[in-house]
């Protein structure tokens, strides 16, 4: 498996693939995943380090992708070489998937590429590279995608209709769960006042995320009551000056960020959603988000866009709330209508919220079209996985 991040590298691309990883290890393969990154010197490797039968090799990034790619080609080489592989799965179109699919037809080996969400967005249109999204998913053995959504365009791109595998992301439910409402010490160590509304975000907050929209939101909602905005990970270091320019415009309600920083614990992520009154993922594009996902299983009250497959996870009114991606500066008038359901209302969409999880988003629905992935993959896949 070749990554761009893996945990505990920040974001959901990290924690997909590790998961997968781990559930690929599970179906009895032994998996090998290489993993670039910034913390060694431009070409090292890392010490491989096996946990759980997932071997984990890190690889120095160079400063820019030609030479990184080029080196990383000789690593893989060497790789198998060493381990002789079967089979190799690019989780994300680029750069990883590309990659993957040049390794596998030089060794004459299948391959899988996993898109995972902005990935094709932010190749297919200028100044994506559109030939190089296109080569790699005609290419690969098999395609898979994390929502329907991305299984269709797949299909749009390619003008042709090939059955892509969707593997949705998947949550462990005994983790994410719902928890004590009122961790007072929790509350106070992160600065939450005890009558505030706490709006959750979890993850790497950025554009892509919502990171306007949420702010507008959090200054109509101070403006209607006390709140804060409890960011579960951290704020992407390019949006600082967005973040600035915001604290000079509103000092108060700029103080009412709390930020977390990464949070490496699943169990600490958890308990850090229990404490939201709702969690927002008002996303521009997107994939399947886990943290949509994981806030569900703690029966948190979800406002969404309808983006990329979170349609396929929240049903408006139902168990969620989706607002479509082009008028997401209703999000906060959203926000206070929600705040202001009254109890019965509240309980039964967070009831509904955790039922979801646990019918459609579990592991073993994964494992089972992992295996139908995988063993097409290895018997000579004609590209027709459902």
């Amino acid at each position: 498996m070749l990554v761009e991040r893996f945990s505990p590298d920040l974001g959901g691309v990290s924690r997909s693939a590790a998961r997968t990883a781990a559930a690929i290890s599970r179906l009895g393969w032994h998996v090998h995943v290489v993993a670039w990154t910034k913390s060694l010197p431009p070409g090292a490797v890392d010490d491989a380090v096996t946990e759980d039968g997932v071997t984990v090799h890190r690889v120095g990034l160079f400063s820019n992708w030609d030479y990184s790619m080029q080196h990383t080609m000789n690593v893989l080489e060497w790789l198998h070489e060493k381990f002789v592989f079967d089979a190799v799965w690019g989780h994300y179109l680029f750069p990883a998937g590309y990659l993957s699919v040049v390794f596998a037809r030089t060794m004459g080996l299948p391959s899988t590429v996993s898109a995972r969400g902005n990935d094709v967005d932010r190749l297919m249109f200028p100044p994506g590279d559109f030939a190089r999204l296109i080569w790699t998913l005609e290419k690969a053995s098999t395609v898979s995608c994390v929502s329907k959504d991305l299984a269709r365009k797949v299909n749009v791109l390619l003008d042709n209709e090939i059955k892509v595998a969707v593997l949705p992301n998947v949550v462990d439910a005994t983790v994410f769960a719902p928890g004590e409402v009122s961790q007072a010490s929790l509350r106070t160590t992160l600065g939450i006042q005890p009558d505030d509304a706490v709006l959750g975000f979890c993850g790497e907050l950025r554009h892509k995320k919502g990171l306007p929209f949420i702010l507008s939101a959090l200054v109509q909602v101070c403006q209607d009551r006390k709140a804060c905005l409890l960011v579960i990970g951290e704020i992407r270091p390019r949006e600082q000056a967005h973040l600035s320019a915001f604290a000079a415009q509103h000092p108060e309600v700029a103080d009412r960020i709390l930020v977390t920083g990464h949070l490496e614990d699943a169990q600490c992520v958890a308990e850090h959603l229990n404490l939201c009154d709702v969690v927002l993922q008002p996303s521009v594009w997107d994939g399947l988000p886990n943290s949509v996902l994981e806030a569900m299983a703690c029966s948190r009250v979800v406002i969404a866009s309808d983006a990329g497959g979170i349609p396929e996870a929240v049903d408006h009114g139902v168990n969620g709330f989706a607002i479509p991606k082009a008028t997401l500066n209703n999000l906060g008038t959203a926000v206070i209508e929600v705040l202001n359901l009254p109890d019965h209302k509240r309980v039964a969409i967070e009831e509904s919220a955790r039922e979801t999880v646990l019918r459609k988003f579990q592991a073993q629905g994964e494992a089972d079209r992992l295996q139908l992935l995988l063993s097409g993959l290895v018997t000579g896949c004609d590209r027709s996985v459902s």
